[in-house]
């Protein structure tokens, strides 16, 4: 079992900037690859940004390419989620999620990819 917990989120006026951080405990945080999520009011669950195990490759929905920043911290458990620019689109609940280092199934931007959720984290941007 692996439990995560965000933390971070907040209020945020557009063009300002956020980081949300995700500590894991239970079984080693290294050898999972983690994603984050995010639901809007309404929207279904949607793929944010994700990294590898190792940190060496990172992937990010269109929508947020050249704006957000995912890295990890293995010795720390840690993943963090850089925002900049945000905009009032941007505003959701932000959940990171843990799947297996290696899947053959899912790809790195599929909710199926992961095993475990944290319980989210709001993030509000004003216009």
């Amino acid at each position: 079992q692996v439990q995560l917990a965000e933390s971070g989120g907040g209020l945020v006026q557009a063009g300002g900037s956020l980081r949300v951080s995700c500590v894991a405990s239970g079984r080693t945080f290294s050898s999972f690859a983690m994603g984050w999520f995010r639901q809007a009011p309404g929207k279904e669950r949607e793929f944010v940004a994700a990294i590898t195990w190792t940190g060496d490759s990172t992937y990010y929905a269109d929508s947020v390419k050249g704006r957000y920043t995912v890295s990890r911290d293995n010795a720390q458990n840690t993943v963090h989620l850089q925002m900049n620019n945000l905009k009032p689109e941007d505003t959701a609940v932000y959940y990171c999620a843990a799947g297996p280092a290696y899947d053959g199934s899912y790809a790195y931007t599929e909710r199926l990819r992961y095993d475990y959720w944290g319980q989210g984290t709001q993030v509000t941007v004003s216009s």
